[in-house]
């Protein structure tokens, strides 16, 4: 079990719930349990909050599943439904992305060449696009 996740339903305030599993790849809905709002109160349009939801992930936008959460369910066993362990939970080792150095633009900008100096601006045109 996997409490305390936000789930950012779509079109929806955010939900707090319990999940029972991480949810895997060939996953197409969310399992949950202990659905309630962030203040902790019960939704009113749920009769029991301890009762067993099923959520489609075409109406939920992203979850937010606490470290501490996440660290509990892994010291559980982390196991999935049917006893077969979850790849999700597996420790990955995450590479730094370096990104290369920012252009300059100014100095881009500065340069000319022969065509943008035939270039003749139309005042007529420019004068339409500002009343506009």
């Amino acid at each position: 079990m996997i409490p305390n996740v936000v789930i950012h339903l779509a079109n929806e305030q955010p939900m707090l719930a319990d999940l029972f599993d991480v949810p895997g790849a060939d996953d197409v809905g969310m399992l949950c349990t202990n659905l309630r709002g962030l203040d902790g109160k019960k939704p009113i349009y749920i009769d029991q909050s301890d009762a067993t939801f099923y959520f489609p992930y075409r109406g939920i936008r992203f979850l937010e599943i606490p470290p501490a959460s996440m660290a509990g369910h892994r010291a559980d066993g982390g196991r999935r439904t049917g006893g077969r362990r979850s790849d999700s939970t597996d420790e990955v080792e995450i590479a730094p992305i370096e990104l290369p150095e920012p252009a300059n633009l100014t100095d881009r900008a500065m340069v000319t060449t022969e065509d943008d100096a035939d270039i003749e601006l139309d005042e007529d045109f420019l004068q339409r696009i500002r009343d506009i």
